[in-house]
């Protein structure tokens, strides 16, 4: 009985593949230059200056929120634009009284900044690592504590627990939006903490002995990549969507509850497209389907995204009252580095979304299913510095042992 295993993620999974060859990957980091592009935070304050925007050709990559769709009044907004289209968003922002700040002058400089070494050194958990990395560390943890078969990463996940494949378990996984690299950075953490930590913490000890878990530390592999090689803040996976040119679904807007409602766009080129139809993605349907085989033992779903710090639940497509054990996870939160988390529904706290995999798992039977936001409120955003890894995973896995050992008292 192993303590931590790499299991067969799914029988049915297709192979994701990876679209770029291994030399492409280990060429320039990233080559589509950003240089003089800025990224701009302001509050909001007319809705229709996105709709000027479009009339004059202006392409905006939102970062908070997703889409303009999103966009409330009073709501502070932050979004990223090239550098030729610059001067022409700051007079459209300045002739409608918007106030703003350039919180990145020129984004590539802060894209080349946000790693703090040299990008080939080797593998850390306080670093971010490219997917050659992770996968490497998936073999070694395999050689090392599990008897496994080698199958192909993509359908693997890892299985941790001294009870491995009996009993309660939670699923938590990383990765679903390819630019917010701290989510990967978590579950990676999180086993290290998991495999270094038993027997030795009581908390974790004592979770262990009684729950296992199922990780996913990148559910979006191709996208991954891609946000490495081709384009830093790229979100969606890489599909290729039938007759049309724009490429990439957003996983997290299909899944099948409420799916193509609320805020999700049909639009192949937007970055919240739902997909031709729920589940139409490999990786969505991989998820979708390893639930629903394990739903006997599955008690929680955690799922971890950035950025914004929040601790959201159910339902993201209508709103419910808020959750006790959220405020509870928060406060814990706050404990350690005084960083400040909301909570609540999706729906009451940032806005509705659709088709998104906390409220499908919800329908499913699993009460306990939580989407966690991590740092920050938009100082860096995407560019969260690799120095702010080890106090948000700290943070945040104060959160997960709370949920966790809550969701053990009710089970056990």
């Amino acid at each position: 009985m192993s303590f931590l295993k790499l299991c067969p993620f799914l029988t049915l999974v297709l192979p994701i593949l990876i679209l770029l060859s291994e030399t492409e990957q280990k060429r320039n980091k990233f080559p589509k230059k950003l240089n003089n592009s800025k990224f701009w935070g302001y509050n909001f304050h007319f809705h229709s200056i996105t709709n000027l925007f479009a009339f004059l050709s202006v392409q905006v990559d939102f970062w908070y929120p997703d889409s303009a769709l999103h966009i409330v009044k009073q709501m502070e907004v932050d979004f990223h634009i090239s550098a030729a289209q610059s001067n022409t968003v700051e007079r459209l922002l300045k002739q409608n009284g918007i106030s703003y700040q350039i919180i990145f002058d020129n984004l590539q400089e802060d894209i080349e900044k946000q790693l703090d070494g040299d990008k080939n050194d080797g593998y850390s958990y306080e670093k971010y690592n490219e997917w050659d990395k992770v996968q490497n560390l998936c073999d070694i943890l395999q050689r090392k504590h599990s008897s496994a078969e080698t199958i192909p990463i993509y359908q693997r996940h890892w299985e941790i627990g001294k009870k491995s494949g009996e009993g309660n378990a939670i699923f938590m996984d990383c990765g679903v939006h390819a630019r917010e690299w701290i989510s990967p950075a978590f579950c990676q953490w999180f086993v290290k903490e998991a495999i270094s930590t038993y027997g030795k913490d009581r908390d974790m000890t004592h979770i262990l002995d009684n729950m296992n878990f199922y990780i996913v530390p990148i559910v979006n592999i191709d996208g991954y990549v891609w946000s490495w090689t081709q384009n830093r803040f790229w979100r969606k996976n890489r599909s290729n969507t039938f007759q049309n040119n724009c490429t990439g679904v957003d996983i997290n807007r299909n899944f099948d509850v409420a799916w193509n409602t609320a805020d999700s766009s049909k639009n192949p080129c937007e970055e919240t497209y739902c997909g031709s139809a729920p589940e139409s993605e490999p990786e969505t349907k991989a998820v979708a389907s390893f639930i629903r085989s394990h739903l006997p033992s599955i008690k929680g779903y955690l799922t971890m995204h950035s950025y914004s710090q929040m601790i959201l639940f159910p339902f993201g497509y209508t709103y419910e009252k808020t959750n006790e054990l959220a405020k509870r996870a928060v406060k814990a939160i706050a404990s350690l580095y005084g960083k400040v988390y909301k909570y609540g529904t999706s729906a009451s706290t940032i806005y509705l979304s659709s088709g998104c995999s906390d409220d499908w798992v919800f329908n499913q039977g699993i009460k306990y299913s939580f989407t966690f936001e991590l740092r920050d409120k938009g100082k860096y955003g995407f560019l969260l510095p690799e120095s702010q890894i080890k106090p948000t995973c700290q943070e945040i896995m104060l959160a997960v042992k709370l949920i966790t050992n809550y969701i053990l008292n009710k089970t056990l």
